[in-house]
């Protein structure tokens, strides 16, 4: 299996939006439908000063796309799809240390890297945990999905200095000091 990453450009508007509205994407809020992604895609919104979108190619087949957000930032976001036909294969894994490395080298100011799940989404917990991302944010019940259930967001991040030197710094989960309020 062979996975490469390739910069988004205008002529991939059509691909784009058959990616993001023909395949149910149960762990993103809400549906997208045609028009609108088109227009986004027209208008810069995958590719621009702040935003970087690649596509995820298995032996030459879009399987995934990385959208990287906030680049002009410290702390950039990035955004994983990988399609049903092509989970459980690891895809994710090797796109999150990609992008990763990539961050890391490219954006020499940056600190660190984040990115956010639902609860539920089992698999990408398990790579953020795998990529060295450590859990930082649980949100109760922060992502709506379209049926109104209403799911706990959960964050994680790299740090630089994680990522360089192969550790995980977890937060200091017990910073509170003892409260006699209760």
């Amino acid at each position: 299996m062979h996975i490469e990453f390739l910069r988004f450009s205008l002529p991939d508007v059509e691909p784009l939006v058959n990616f993001l509205t023909e395949e149910e994407w149960p762990y993103h809020v809400g549906a997208q439908d045609r028009e609108t992604v088109r227009r986004r895609a027209v208008e810069g919104l995958y590719d621009n000063e702040e935003t970087s979108t690649f596509w995820v190619l298995v032996d030459g087949e879009r399987a995934g796309l990385v959208k990287l957000q906030d680049l002009n930032d410290d702390t950039p976001l990035f955004d994983l799809r990988i399609r049903q036909a092509w989970r459980e294969r690891g895809i994710g894994t090797k796109a999150v240390a990609w992008l990763t490395g990539y961050l890391f080298t490219e954006l020499p100011g940056i600190s660190r890297i984040e990115g956010t799940t639902r609860q539920d989404n089992h698999a990408m917990r398990a790579i953020f945990r795998k990529s060295g991302y450590a859990k930082e944010s649980h949100y109760r019940e922060a992502w709506p999905a379209p049926d109104g259930t209403r799911y706990d967001s959960i964050g994680y991040a790299i740090l630089r200095r994680d990522w360089l030197s192969g550790t995980v710094t977890p937060p200091d989960w017990h910073d509170e000091p003892a409260c006699s309020d209760r």
